[in-house]
């Protein structure tokens, strides 16, 4: 319990108001106590911005390594990540838990200072309020789907008041998520309902209903077959989103992962996003997930290691890609642009990243030093054959052109999207498949093809659906809990795909790419230096699933936890509690 007694503890003596996101104005850095804030409706949200980043640091190696390594996604190399044998003492792990139940806490504290602040207007308390109870059901969602049953911390003042941290209970995973329905339920009471209308946006009710709808459809499951009442749930609330908010889906794909609010906000897709700051001062506000995924020179800060990791030979699979084709072939018979969008591959260009320079090439990146001094030139580093190409923000001149700010070494203000408008059209048309309904279902699917380029279905099933979602969502954290819903009742099919997965990489794949771009003299002379010849390129096969059991799909407390309250052991059931009786939002 040491990470969930300290966010109980820091969050009940902090006063919760400390804003870490020029995404809106930073309050005074004068000395002030709660009593003396939240005195207008201004500083009631100054209060809450800082739920939008800096609790939610910790999670981000998780969420863009763990998880996306789990589900097949991400190539890690040897990792427990890789076998699915990650156990309680994994520093990402621990971390997440740790940023997880931060959360928890300071939205607690939140709304507390929040109710006892008299000087906003109710109609901007109740706002505040319901941002913070959508961001606290958020992180509950993240801790069911990833520990299974897991301790309801509904107060953390009433907590410490009780004493009883070190023998707290873990919660039946399907009265957690019962808890997080009801969450979002008196957030949706709070929050505004205003249809979109194309300016920058905080968490609204259709925000919270979108989120719902996705609890709706993971908890279908959760007693070991499929609730057709929780999928008509889940179907409803999701159309209800889509007809009545307003919003639609961004025109261009990869416009959705730009820096600039104009582009990625443009039509209000993005639903809950973290929200960060590149202001150097201020640590855990900022984006860093650049320096973890991006290729080494991509930037000018030295601050970047992710070279050798990258996204999967599967996930290129889906993609109907392969790195050990023809670059040349491959970019002239593509047609998903969620691809490049999603992965770099060699000899993609891209316009949005290098603007200064003309834009990136991933063909002389690697392979002509006066391109790229700084990278690790001549080398080809990833043995997937593919590198992110989400979650980058490029160099200082492309955050400076798109914010008129500066980014700074593991600083960027890059938003981190969690939940957008097309995740919840493939819940709708999941939920649809689900109960008989797939011309519903195809017509959902389809816009989410068509904005990508894709061909259109003439039909929909559920695999279809299944496999939409990965390619439509890949790297963004959401994969891994895909399966993890999928297991509550279909446990088979899940451990069937993942031991299928081609999950190791090539041999041969740089000297394929150097003789294809290099002279004989080794100058840089572009594709067609050489005829392309893949005859050395072989798949290694050595890191494929052999053994996958149904208990891999929960992960464990972090060790410290289950020494200081053996409570909350693996080996632990949670205990059923009436969520709707025993916790009480009472405002």
């Amino acid at each position: 319990m040491k990470n969930i007694l300290k966010f109980i503890l820091v969050a009940v003596l902090s006063i919760g108001a400390l804003s870490c996101s020029d995404f809106l104005n930073r309050p005074s850095e004068d000395s002030y106590t709660t009593e003396q804030y939240y005195a207008n409706d201004t500083q009631a949200e100054q209060g809450v911005n800082y739920l939008y980043n800096s609790p939610w640091y910790d999670i981000i190696r998780f969420y863009i390594y763990g998880s996306e390594t789990m589900c097949g996604n991400v190539y890690q190399g040897q990792s427990a990540y890789t076998t699915l044998t990650v156990n309680g003492t994994d520093g990402d792990l621990k971390n997440m838990a740790y940023s997880l139940w931060a959360v928890n806490a300071h939205c607690n504290t939140v709304i507390n200072n929040l109710l006892k602040s008299e000087g906003p207007s109710e109609a901007k308390k109740k706002q505040c309020i319901g941002e913070a109870l959508s961001w606290k059901a958020m992180a509950y969602f993240f801790l069911v789907r990833t520990f299974g049953d897991v301790p309801i911390i509904h107060d953390n003042t009433e907590s410490i008041k009780a004493g009883d941290y070190n023998q707290i209970q873990k919660v039946a995973k399907a009265d957690v998520y019962e808890y997080v329905i009801m969450t979002l339920e008196k957030a949706m009471e709070l929050l505004p309902k205003n249809p979109y209308i194309g300016v920058y946006n905080r968490i609204d009710y259709y925000a919270a209903e979108a989120l719902l709808a996705k609890v709706y459809l993971t908890r279908a499951g959760v007693n070991g077959s499929l609730d057709n009442s929780d999928l008509a749930k889940a179907r409803d609330y999701a159309k209800d989103v889509i007809d009545n908010s307003g919003r639609s889906l961004t025109p261009v794909y990869s416009d959705v992962f730009r820096l600039s609010p104009k582009v990625f906000q443009q039509t209000g897709e993005c639903l809950f996003s973290w929200l960060w700051t590149s202001d150097a001062n201020y640590w855990t506000c900022q984006n860093s997930i650049q320096s973890d995924v991006g290729l080494v020179g991509f930037d000018e800060f030295g601050d970047l290691w992710g070279d050798w990791k990258g996204p999967t030979v599967d996930l290129q699979d889906a993609f109907g890609v392969s790195a050990a084709d023809n670059p040349e072939t491959r970019k002239a018979t593509e047609k998903d642009s969620r691809r490049a969008a999603t992965m770099m591959m060699f000899g993609d260009q891209y316009s949005y990243f290098w603007t200064d320079m003309g834009g990136f090439d991933f063909y002389r990146f690697f392979y002509d030093s006066s391109y790229s001094p700084n990278s690790t030139s001549g080398s080809w580093q990833c043995i997937s054959g593919a590198n992110y190409a989400k979650h980058l923000y490029g160099n200082d001149a492309d955050h400076v052109s798109a914010l008129g700010v500066h980014a700074s070494n593991m600083h960027s203000q890059l938003p981190t999207h969690i939940l957008r408008l097309s995740d919840i059209y493939l819940v709708y048309a999941e939920a649809c498949v689900l109960t008989g309904d797939a011309s519903s279902a195809l017509t959902y699917v389809n816009k989410v093809r068509e904005r990508a380029g894709a061909e259109p279905l003439t039909s929909v099933s559920f695999d279809d659906v299944w496999k939409e979602r990965r390619l439509e969502l890949a790297l963004e954290g959401d994969r891994w809990y895909d399966f993890v819903r999928r297991s509550y009742y279909d446990v088979n099919s899940c451990i069937a795909e993942l031991k299928a997965q081609r999950r190791s990489g090539y041999d041969g794949l740089g000297n394929a790419y150097s003789n294809y771009v290099m002279s004989a003299t080794g100058d840089y002379v572009g594709p067609g230096a050489n005829p392309w010849d893949n005859s050395e390129i072989t798949y290694k096969g050595d890191m494929e699933l052999v053994d996958v059991k149904a208990s891999m799909f929960t992960m464990p407390f972090p060790s410290e936890d289950v020494v200081l309250n053996p409570n909350v052991g693996s080996d632990v059931e949670g205990v059923h509690v009436d969520v709707r009786e025993t916790y009480v939002y009472n405002f």
